[in-house]
Formats: structure tokens, C-alpha cells, sequence
């Protein structure tokens, strides 16, 4: 395994050889008290342990001036799944207090959203309109779902042909029920991020420096 910066803001993981997990037969995510994590195959961050379905490189999104993990990004050809975890009431309701403010954020960039019941739940069709790095016009699709557990709240974003395509998407979501969330026992208010870290196995690598051409 290993850790490094993209773009001066991102670290990545290789799944180690042996982790492409076979599914669980229960359905999660799961809490961390429902799960034997001694047993249990996956990339352990923290607050999230992550069990890739299929081939998916995992790469964590880290914030640059205080160095903190911000959110567990898997990636495959053509699509891609983020995994955050929230602190939440025990009462419930999270998820709903959550969308409207995702639909308010799509609609500041020029997006869409549409509400739809789907394997997890009511969740949302996001349409984007991007720039593709050739200057292009184009449109990005994501789907957000979310899964409410004690005091917890998972958010997942699938993005890309997954996310219009329920075939594709299968192994992805998947993965998603494969989650461990570890909420930990500190106090924290409803829609605090719980932390993630790098685990203990991976290796940090830099980037070259600026004036030192790359590979």
C-alpha cells in the first residue's frame, strides 16, 4: 500500500493484493459493533473501513493546509465512489435534513437534482454541467445516497456511468454495503465529519519538487 499526493491535494492507496474482497452476505454498511473487525477484509481509515468489490484504486482526498483526511475516494475506469462519514442524532432524520442542501449546492453550480427510491433508499440524480480538459462542454452524473446508523451517517456519491447505469453500478454498490462505520465515543455535534487517517501500513510519498522534471 501505498500514499501519495495528486495535485498537491490528494493521497492515494493501493488496495493490497488479496483485499478485493468477496461480498459479506449480510447487508450493511455496517456499525463497527456489529462487525468482528479482526476478521472483517478492508482498508481501515478510521472512522470508515473500506472493502473494494472488483478492481478500484482508493485514494483519499486530503485537505493541503491542515494536512487532514476529508473524504475516501475509490476509482475505476469511467466511474468513481466517494465514502464520507457524518456524526448524526440517534433520533434519526439526518439524511433528510441533508438533501435539500445538496440540491441547493447542485443548483449554485448550474445543476439538477431529482429525488428517486433506489437500493438505498431515497436518494439523488445529480446532472452537473462541467468542462472537460479539452474545453469541451460536457455534463457530469452522480448519484448520492446515504445510510443512517447509531449516531452515524454514511454519504456516498457514485459518479460517472455507474451512476445512469444500474448493471454498472452493482459492484459499486457493493462496495457500499461492505462499509464499516467506527463512530467512536467522543462527543460531537450532528453533521461533524468523523475523522479518517491514513493506515498504519501505507507509505507517504511526495511529489518531485518543481524544478525537478517527472518520470
Amino acid at each position: 500500500m501505498r500514499f501519495g499526493r495528486k495535485s498537491g491535494s490528494a493521497g492515494s492507496a493501493d488496495i493490497p493484493e488479496g483485499q478485493e474482497s468477496a461480498p459479506d452476505t449480510r447487508v450493511g454498511p455496517f456499525d463497527a459493533s456489529d462487525v468482528d473487525l479482526d476478521q472483517h477484509e478492508g482498508v481501515d481509515l478510521g472512522s470508515l473501513v473500506i472493502a473494494p468489490i472488483g478492481a478500484m484504486e482508493l485514494q483519499l482526498q486530503v485537505d493541503e493546509g491542515t494536512g487532514q483526511v476529508m473524504a475516501a475516494v475509490l476509482v475505476g475506469e469511467n466511474a468513481a465512489l466517494e465514502l464520507r462519514a457524518f456524526a448524526a442524532s440517534r433520533g434519526g432524520g439526518a439524511w433528510d435534513e441533508l438533501r435539500p442542501r445538496i440540491a441547493a449546492e447542485m443548483a449554485r453550480q448550474g445543476g439538477t437534482t431529482d429525488e428517486q427510491q433506489g437500493t438505498f433508499g431515497t436518494e439523488l440524480r445529480c446532472m452537473v454541467p462541467i468542462q472537460t480538459p479539452d474545453g469541451k462542454a460536457a455534463t457530469q452524473a452522480s448519484r448520492v445516497v446515504a445510510h443512517e446508523g447509531p449516531a452515524w451517517l454514511l454519504r456516498a456519491t457514485l459518479m460517472g456511468a455507474p451512476a445512469l447505469d444500474p448493471e454498472l453500478a452493482a459492484p459499486w454498490e457493493e462496495t457500499i454495503r461492505q462499509v464499516v462505520v467506527r463512530r467512536g465515543r467522543d462527543a460531537m455535534p450532528p453533521g461533524a465529519p468523523l475523522p479518517l487517517h491514513l493506515p498504519p501500513e501505507a507509505r507517504r510519498v511526495d511529489p518531485p519538487a518543481a524544478d525537478t522534471p517527472a518520470d
